[in-house]
């Protein structure tokens, strides 16, 4: 497709994936008409707006897939975006600990993984040294990564859209996309009030990407499962006990990463997420329920092979979902000294986890074209921070003949 043949594009979904896409297109486009549509009252409603604010530096990806190819250019551009705007951008680092020696031995791989992605000053540490990078951490060795760090994902996707703006583009926000309808030239996209007519559809839909996919006559896998994951904040007194991040060694056995403690560009310290099943895609209280959204993975049978295969993780998460003070001795693992902290509820997200058929997890982007529509199908973590390197992946490889 030449770029010349593409005057009217729109983007489905205003997290910040969509956004910077919309941004990408306005800039990298001539004489185009950006149109970017948004169920919500407001941008960064769901996953974006409810994550923990971290810019990964790209420690635990496959060297050459899109995950770690992407998060180190996403990085570059977040930084200097951040710069340009005047939006804090504190590279506070991240300490990877481990507490046995089965664990060291998963750090020391996670170690070549960082080396071979080009993980800015990433080096390890052992006994006594992780002190001088945390003074109440503890640890048989951990992996420190002096560039991680943190950031406002929903202010950062509000200056993306007045960029999106100041080039002409349009925000719609409160109109739902319910359907896609291929044309031999270009995409009608389908609203409650009708249709319209685009040469190019990006659509960025996180938590409803499979449902809008399959609406638009594309394949139902990967499915979404939503997971939700509970954060909670340090009290005043034991904030300062944490400099930086302090992360646990990924498991293989687990799905999803365990309690880590986190500070958040605010001042706050957050410990969480637990991982466990949500009752709704967009539930963000415990009162919330959607019956929709719990027959769609209770009648998946992926979801129960899954089920199956992760006892284990289920009744780990299940106990810091259910105790507060299992949650904080995960965290205490990592830093003895917040034992007797106050710990007040903070933030919910839900995470849209992508999973095949045989219930398998999807772990690395996945972005399908189909003619002259893009979709984005799976956008885990590091999906904020690579945002901006997303969107310059999609627009190129749209205008690829």
């Amino acid at each position: 497709m030449s770029t010349g043949t593409i005057k009217r594009c729109a983007v489905v979904g205003g997290g910040i994936i969509g956004v910077a896409v919309a941004r990408e297109l306005a800039n990298t486009l001539d004489d185009v008409q950006v149109t970017v549509y948004e169920k919500e009252d407001r941008l960064a409603a769901h996953q974006t707006g409810h994550n923990s604010g971290v810019v990964h530096a790209g420690l635990y990806y496959e060297p050459g897939g899109l995950k770690a190819r992407l998060c180190r250019r996403g990085v570059a551009l977040l930084q200097e975006f951040c710069a340009a705007k005047g939006l804090p951008y504190e590279a506070c680092g991240k300490l990877v600990i481990a507490q046995s020696p089965e664990e060291a031995g998963r750090l020391d791989t996670i170690f070549a993984r960082a080396t071979a992605n080009g993980v800015p000053g990433a080096r390890m540490l052992y006994g006594d040294q992780i002190r001088e990078v945390e003074p109440n951490a503890v640890g048989l060795s951990a992996l420190h990564s002096p560039e991680t760090a943190i950031v406002d994902y929903t202010a950062i996707t509000n200056a993306l859209a007045d960029d999106v703006r100041d080039s002409g583009g349009t925000i719609r926000l409160g109109q739902e996309v319910t359907s896609l309808e291929p044309r031999s030239s270009g995409v009608v996209v389908h609203t409650k009030d009708g249709g319209e007519h685009y040469d190019l559809v990006v659509a960025c839909a996180g938590l409803q990407s499979d449902r809008l996919a399959e609406a638009t006559g594309e394949p139902a896998m990967p499915r979404i499962v939503p997971f939700f994951g509970q954060y909670f904040l340090l009290g005043q007194e034991s904030r300062q006990q944490v400099k930086g991040l302090i992360y646990p060694v990924p498991d293989p056995k687990h799905p999803f990463l365990g309690v880590h403690l986190t500070k958040r560009i605010d001042g706050e310290m957050m410990l969480g997420p637990n991982a466990f099943i949500s009752f709704g895609r967009e539930a963000y209280g415990w009162n919330t329920v959607n019956v929709r959204d719990i027959l769609n993975y209770a009648l998946f049978p992926g979801f129960w092979n899954f089920a199956r295969q992760n006892v284990p993780s289920a009744v780990r998460e299940f106990q810091t979902v259910v105790s507060r003070k299992k949650f904080i001795r995960e965290a205490m693992r990592f830093v003895p000294s917040l034992e007797g902290a106050t710990v007040l509820p903070g933030t919910r997200g839900v995470r849209a986890q992508a999973m095949n058929g045989d219930g398998s997890l999807v772990d690395d982007f996945v972005i399908a074209r189909r003619r002259d529509t893009v979709m984005v199908r799976n956008a885990p973590s590091p999906g904020a921070t690579s945002s901006m390197a997303i969107a310059e992946y999609i627009v190129e490889q749209a205008l690829r003949d």
